[in-house]
Protein backbone atom coordinates (compact mmCIF):
# COMPACT_ATOMS: atom_id res chain seq x y z
CA UNK A 1 0.00 0.00 0.00
CA UNK A 2 1.60 3.47 -0.95
CA UNK A 3 1.53 5.54 1.79
CA UNK A 4 3.02 9.23 1.65
CA UNK A 5 4.58 10.89 5.05
CA UNK A 6 5.00 14.90 5.58
CA UNK A 7 7.30 16.56 7.56
CA UNK A 8 8.89 20.03 8.25
CA UNK A 9 6.31 22.11 9.16
CA UNK A 10 6.27 24.04 12.55
CA UNK A 11 5.83 27.70 13.64
CA UNK A 12 7.96 30.71 11.66
CA UNK A 13 8.66 34.30 11.95
CA UNK A 14 7.37 36.12 8.15
CA UNK A 15 10.03 36.08 6.29
CA UNK A 16 11.41 33.00 7.32
CA UNK A 17 11.95 30.06 6.04
CA UNK A 18 10.70 26.20 6.14
CA UNK A 19 11.37 22.79 4.20
CA UNK A 20 8.88 20.35 3.67
CA UNK A 21 9.73 16.75 3.01
CA UNK A 22 6.62 13.72 1.63
CA UNK A 23 8.29 10.62 1.46
CA UNK A 24 6.81 7.88 -0.37
CA UNK A 25 6.18 4.32 0.64
CA UNK A 26 5.24 0.85 -0.80
CA UNK A 27 4.26 -0.32 -3.99
CA UNK A 28 4.96 2.51 -6.50
CA UNK A 29 4.67 2.13 -10.20
CA UNK A 30 4.44 5.10 -12.90
CA UNK A 31 3.51 8.54 -11.37
CA UNK A 32 2.01 11.49 -13.33
CA UNK A 33 3.04 13.76 -10.89
CA UNK A 34 3.83 14.78 -6.90
CA UNK A 35 2.18 17.90 -5.59
CA UNK A 36 2.01 20.29 -2.64
CA UNK A 37 -1.43 21.44 -1.37
CA UNK A 38 -2.77 23.52 1.28
CA UNK A 39 -5.83 24.17 3.25
CA UNK A 40 -6.67 27.01 5.78
CA UNK A 41 -9.05 26.94 7.81
CA UNK A 42 -12.64 27.63 6.32
CA UNK A 43 -11.12 27.73 3.08
CA UNK A 44 -10.82 25.62 0.44
CA UNK A 45 -7.89 22.93 -0.14
CA UNK A 46 -5.33 24.67 -3.13
CA UNK A 47 -2.69 23.51 -5.23
CA UNK A 48 0.64 25.19 -4.29
CA UNK A 49 3.04 23.86 -7.01
CA UNK A 50 3.21 20.12 -8.52
CA UNK A 51 5.98 18.53 -10.19
CA UNK A 52 5.53 16.27 -12.96
CA UNK A 53 7.10 12.60 -14.08
CA UNK A 54 9.25 14.81 -17.05
CA UNK A 55 10.39 17.19 -14.29
CA UNK A 56 8.28 20.58 -15.28
CA UNK A 57 6.90 22.28 -12.43
CA UNK A 58 3.46 24.85 -11.73
CA UNK A 59 3.47 26.76 -9.21
CA UNK A 60 0.23 28.92 -7.51
CA UNK A 61 0.48 32.80 -8.11
CA UNK A 62 0.57 33.58 -4.71
CA UNK A 63 3.68 31.31 -3.71
CA UNK A 64 5.40 31.78 -7.41
CA UNK A 65 9.19 33.05 -6.49
CA UNK A 66 8.76 32.72 -3.36
CA UNK A 67 8.44 28.68 -3.17
CA UNK A 68 10.34 25.46 -4.99
CA UNK A 69 9.57 21.71 -5.54
CA UNK A 70 11.76 19.25 -5.56
CA UNK A 71 12.22 15.69 -5.94
CA UNK A 72 15.49 13.20 -5.10
CA UNK A 73 13.88 9.73 -7.44
CA UNK A 74 16.58 7.58 -5.38
CA UNK A 75 14.96 8.62 -2.09
CA UNK A 76 10.90 8.53 -3.33
CA UNK A 77 11.00 11.88 -1.69
CA UNK A 78 9.47 15.58 -2.59
CA UNK A 79 10.73 18.75 -1.21
CA UNK A 80 8.77 22.51 -0.37
CA UNK A 81 11.08 24.80 -0.07
CA UNK A 82 9.32 28.03 1.19
CA UNK A 83 11.01 31.07 1.85
CA UNK A 84 10.11 34.65 2.96
CA UNK A 85 7.26 33.21 4.06
CA UNK A 86 3.82 35.55 5.29
CA UNK A 87 0.99 34.79 7.71
CA UNK A 88 -1.12 34.16 4.49
CA UNK A 89 0.84 30.92 4.03
CA UNK A 90 -0.69 29.60 7.32
CA UNK A 91 -2.43 26.79 6.41
CA UNK A 92 -2.24 22.88 6.69
CA UNK A 93 0.14 21.70 4.02
CA UNK A 94 -0.55 18.17 2.15
CA UNK A 95 1.47 15.91 -0.22
CA UNK A 96 -0.51 14.02 -2.88
CA UNK A 97 0.76 11.51 -6.06
CA UNK A 98 -1.06 11.49 -8.92
CA UNK A 99 -0.70 8.45 -10.90
CA UNK A 100 -1.06 7.66 -14.53
CA UNK A 101 -3.74 5.15 -13.70
CA UNK A 102 -5.33 4.45 -10.12
CA UNK A 103 -5.97 6.22 -6.88
CA UNK A 104 -4.72 9.49 -5.95
CA UNK A 105 -3.32 9.08 -2.88
CA UNK A 106 -2.95 11.93 0.10
CA UNK A 107 -0.30 12.36 3.18
CA UNK A 108 -2.21 13.13 6.60
CA UNK A 109 -0.56 16.79 6.51
CA UNK A 110 1.81 18.94 8.32
CA UNK A 111 0.88 22.11 9.76
CA UNK A 112 3.20 25.38 8.83
CA UNK A 113 1.76 28.34 11.01
CA UNK A 114 3.68 32.11 9.86
CA UNK A 115 3.41 34.52 12.62
CA UNK A 116 3.52 38.57 11.96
Amino acid sequence: QVQLVESGGGLVQAGGSLRLSCAVSGRIFSINAMGWYRQAPGLQRELVARIFSGGSTNYAGSVKGRFTISRDNAKNTVYLQMNSLEPEDTAVYYCRLDPYSGEIRWGQGTQVTVSS
